[in-house]
């Protein structure tokens, strides 16, 4: 897992229940459209995000562009969460224990 994906699943995480459009998530994650759109598509194929569009009448009564809502599926929701344990798990994994703080070893959870 990419540092970008997880930083996008974490934005997801911080609150799973609410909607959020791209531009938030860029905004929140840290990271430009470029990086977080591909990113949505692909966990929206995959099945751990579903998104639609607002309704057309808002953009347009608001003045601004229509906006793509992205939610993380309940599926999804468990899915990032083990992947982002596992990315941590394994990140740690990867640090000698003598590059750890002192006190802790490569088999501490």
């Amino acid at each position: 897992m990419t540092t970008s994906v997880r930083d996008v699943l974490r934005v997801f995480l911080s609150d799973p229940a609410r909607e959020r459009y791209g531009l938030d998530l860029c905004a929140e994650a840290g990271l430009a459209s470029g990086t977080v759109y591909p990113i949505l598509a692909t966990l929206e194929e995959i099945g751990w995000v579903e998104s639609r569009w607002e309704d057309p009448d808002v953009h347009v009564r608001e003045g601004r562009p229509r906006r793509r809502y992205y939610l993380l599926t309940s599926g999804g929701a468990e899915q990032a969460r083990d992947a982002i344990a596992a990315a941590y798990r394994s990140r740690r994994q990867l640090v000698p224990d003598w590059a750890r703080p002192l006190g802790t070893t490569g088999s501490a959870s």
